[in-house]
């Protein structure tokens, strides 16, 4: 029965780490690795011509030295070797609704995040009067469906069985 336990606990364990776990290294067209954390882009999504802040955590990224960061939206920006961001200023012609990548590299290694650049929102020609409020659905079963409300059931119905049966074994065994 221990052998159990101990078994479903180290399973757990590595499922947990394989879920949580996240991806570190991984392989570039390069050949060089790619770094995903310490490194960020802020905001993750701006307008064309706007600023954004790149950042790298020295410790999480392990990078102790300069970090020259390009992408094609804007000019390359070297991050000092004391700092720990830098500013870059968007292309004025940026394709809006496209995604960019930005490089940040390290002595040879290199991070990419991702930026994208903000659509343009159609000027707006006249405001709409406000309609009101939407009261909901009332009531506390709204937006559930039959087959939803039956698996709730099948799976309380199912723990209480099993829950039962572990009481009743156990019962058993401490009699007996």
């Amino acid at each position: 029965m221990r052998a159990i336990r101990v078994a479903s606990a180290a399973l757990l364990g590595v499922t947990a780490l394989t879920c949580f776990a996240p991806a570190a290294v991984a392989s570039d067209d390069d050949n060089h690795y790619v770094m995903s954390n310490g490194y960020r882009v802020l905001p993750s999504t701006v307008a064309a011509g706007g600023e954004v802040v790149l950042q790298v955590d020295r410790v999480t990224s392990g990078c102790r030295n300069s970090v020259t960061v390009t992408s094609g939206v804007f000019d390359a920006v070297v991050i000092p070797k004391g700092s720990t961001s830098a500013v870059a200023r968007i292309d004025r012609d940026a394709e809006p609704g496209a995604s960019y990548r930005v490089t940040f590299s390290c002595g040879g290694v290199s991070a990419v995040k991702e930026l994208t650049i903000a659509a343009v929102r159609p000027d707006p020609v006249r405001p709409q009067p406000p309609r009101g409020v939407h009261a909901g659905e009332g009531g506390s079963s709204a937006g559930f469906d039959l087959q939803e409300i039956g698996l709730g059931a099948a799976l309380i119905a199912g723990s209480v069985g099993a829950a039962y049966r572990v009481a009743r074994r156990r019962t058993g065994e401490d009699g007996g």
